[in-house]
């Protein structure tokens, strides 16, 4: 979903696979409980204004994300061997638990999309999002604060990435400093078969929502069909691959 709010303003944010690790490892960090969530929240937010500055004030490519994303994962790398204490265990049960028949799982997601659904569809911030995308130029002849929006975008992108994180470590019951390793790839191809056009200015949370699950079952059947990891990613590069052109002939025709 936060990558979502970055491609709708055209750009991409490759970085979010490490954010999620770097979460997972602080979590487990012997630290205060409180600590833990907010130091995770403040580094996915540097993070995300990195990128954000960088691509909107500095008029870097958004492919800058690919250095964060290193040095997150970096990071990640460096902090797990820290000894520290294990994920709080409260953490751990509202990911594992559930309620009556419904697993907790399913409130995360619904708790997420409402959040996304209200940023995007009930704030004029959701509005600038569209247009930034949709047609720089003209969003800025009409008032609307396109750079501010896609800093914005960025640090939405890494907050969600932080939570996303947050919810590996307590399904995981541990730190994963590679953890998020396929999610970066993964997120820009649940979106786009959501129906997220990668160019900008085109999208919606439900889509995001649906392309995610789509994508989920596609991952289901392959682990069912013991399909090997390495031919797995060769599966989904191939169908990011066929997202991208379908989505480039969609423009070409229009």
């Amino acid at each position: 979903m936060g990558q979502t709010f970055v491609i709708l303003t055209g750009g991409l944010d490759v970085s979010v696979g490490s954010i999620i690790s770097i979460t997972t490892t602080i979590m487990t960090l012997d630290l205060p409980e409180s600590v833990r969530v907010l130091l995770c929240i403040a580094v996915a937010m540097a993070f995300g204004i990195a990128n954000g500055y960088g691509v909107a004030r500095l008029n870097v490519h958004p492919i800058m994300t690919l250095a964060t994303m290193g040095i997150a994962q970096g990071l990640a790398l460096i902090i797990l061997p820290i000894p520290g204490g294990r994920v709080p265990e409260w953490l751990s049960a509202s990911v594992a638990g559930s309620i009556g028949p419904i697993p907790n799982s399913l409130f995360w997601l619904i708790l997420a999309s409402c959040a996304a659904a209200w940023i995007l569809y009930r704030r004029p911030f959701g509005l600038y999002l569209f247009a930034s995308g949709g047609n720089d130029f003209n969003a800025r002849m009409n008032g609307v604060p396109v750079e501010r929006t896609v800093i914005k975008a960025y640090v939405l992108s890494a907050l969600f990435a932080c939570a996303a994180g947050m919810f590996l470590a307590g399904r995981l019951a541990s730190g994963d400093p590679k953890g998020g390793t396929t999610f970066g790839i993964e997120s820009v191809t649940a979106a786009a078969l959501g129906g997220v056009h990668l160019a900008g200015g085109i999208g919606s949370i439900l889509g995001t929502v649906v392309g995610a699950a789509i994508l989920g079952i596609v991952n289901n059947v392959m682990n069912l069909a013991n399909v090997s990891a390495y031919l797995q990613s060769v599966v989904k590069g191939l169908l990011l691959l066929l997202l991208v052109v379908s989505q480039r002939r969609k423009t070409i025709g229009l």
